[in-house]
């Protein structure tokens, strides 16, 4: 059995950071030594990470790898790559794929084209829709992560706008209930409203974006899905926060308490409203980018805890299809590959501590899914691992994209932390170079302890 020593790393892990090394054995962590601790037993390989951090593998819970049907612009190959390469070791697929994921036959069809083609370790989501929640009591709660409900239309078209279909959902299952809020008729009406002004023009500046999805869209349906969830005692995760008026609706009080718990999403955190004049349609998605201060105040959610995880909403499509403005380019960014340095860029800029960027996007997760043994660095826990070197500057370039799709809206940005290995469940399958693309990740299992 292959004993491998990963060591001298600063391991970034619950709350601290510390001088160490990790044994890894048969997939799991063996051991955690602090300082210069040497292990129990002797070690096959030794992997020398002085200067670097060790972290555990991230959890992105909210990623479309478009697989099956949509993969002329993105698959569960080579967005799993794309995550490798960035120290994401595990995902949570979203349902609107073609088929969608709303049948259980739909859903197996799902689990096991990721498990024949995931990098990574997966879970995948079960889509609601108006009339399928006679299924939730059929599914396997060890091994579907959740119930994704639409309350806004996004790409797949799997709006539930009725409001006995959303009583229904709410109170169908105990299970977590992942939700996208926003409310169509707001939409609607700021569409109809910039068409007119624009002499019934087909579409708008992108600039429009945020007035058109805009906050008061998002609040009004943020706010009915935290009274539905409410009344019915359900479980509710709200998806891709983007307001500082939506934040009144959470609580910062400890992740095992809660009922409700929110998620930011990467572009929400790094880019403004202004961002449009430079980046244009490249940084549309649903829900919009905002104002400045809508930015700020999500950052200052995430250090007081009012938000619970970060993830991408990593959402892959051509740049064919990202032409034309607000109303005409298709909405979503891959964002996956450079999640983690992205927001350890921000911790560089002193926004947020290294150790609070573990927390929200490795911790939090595996605590608010009930993921077994995964998102800490612990004896026992398998080996998702990640060791990333600081003070490293380099620079966004296509040529490094990983992301089928060929292209990412921070192309130009400098970071200066650097993914330079990933482990999963042990196995090396990013060297800082190359990612292993024989490799296939586990299915994560989901405990709800």
């Amino acid at each position: 059995m292959k004993r491998t020593l990963i060591r001298h790393a600063t391991i970034v892990n619950e709350g601290q950071s510390v001088f160490g090394s990790v044994v890894i054995e048969d997939g799991c962590i063996a051991e955690v030594l602090a300082n210069r601790q040497t292990p129990s037993a002797p070690c096959d390989e030794t992997v020398d990470v002085t200067g670097c951090c060790l972290l555990p593998g991230v959890i992105d819970d909210h990623v479309h790898f478009r697989d099956p049907g949509l993969t002329h612009k993105a698959d569960i190959l080579s967005e799993s790559r794309a995550a490798a390469a960035g120290g994401v070791t595990s995902i949570m697929d979203m349902p609107n794929t073609s088929p969608l994921t709303t049948t259980l036959e739909a859903l197996e069809a799902k689990r096991e084209l990721l498990s024949q083609k995931c990098i990574v370790n997966y879970s995948c989501y079960f889509g609601a829709t108006n009339d399928n929640y006679t299924e939730f009591d059929k599914l396997d709660r060890r091994h579907v992560c959740g119930i994704k409900l639409f309350m806004g239309s996004s790409t797949g078209n799997m709006l539930v706008d009725r409001q006995e279909s959303l009583r229904r959902i709410f109170n169908g299952t105990d299970m977590l209930i992942a939700a996208h809020c926003e409310d169509q008729d707001i939409i609607r009406q700021n569409a109809a409203y910039y068409q007119e002004k624009f002499h019934g023009q087909p579409d708008v500046p992108v600039e429009l974006h945020p007035s058109i999805r805009s906050a008061e869209a998002c609040h009004h349906s943020s706010a009915l899905a935290v009274r539905l969830a409410t009344e019915a005692h359900a479980r509710l995760h709200l998806l891709h926060i983007s307001t500082a008026r939506e934040l009144s609706l959470l609580s910062n009080a400890p992740l095992s308490q809660k009922r409700i718990t929110a998620e930011a999403c990467i572009a929400h955190l790094v880019f403004d409203k202004d961002d449009y004049h430079t980046l244009g349609t490249r940084i549309k998605c649903n829900p919009a980018i905002k104002d400045k201060s809508d930015r700020e105040a999500l950052r200052t959610a995430v250090n007081q805890g009012y938000i619970d995880v970060i993830a991408t909403d990593h959402a892959p499509h051509l740049l064919s299809e990202k032409e034309g403005g607000a109303l005409k380019a298709t909405s979503g960014m891959p964002m996956i590959q450079f999640s983690l340095v992205a927001m350890l860029e921000l911790a560089h800029e002193g926004v947020f501590t290294p150790e609070t960027v573990v927390e929200k996007m490795c911790h939090a997760p595996a605590r608010l899914f009930g993921i077994r043994q995964r998102g800490y660095i612990r004896p026992g826990y398998r080996a998702d691992l990640v060791v990333v070197r600081p003070n490293t500057p380099w620079q966004v370039t296509p040529e490094i994209v990983q992301s089928k799709c060929g292209w990412s809206p921070l192309e130009g940005r400098t970071f200066h932390w650097k993914i330079e290995k990933t482990f999963v469940n042990g196995r090396l399958i990013f060297d800082g170079k190359q990612v292993d693309e024989q490799y296939r990740g586990e299915e994560l299992l989901m405990v709800n302890e």
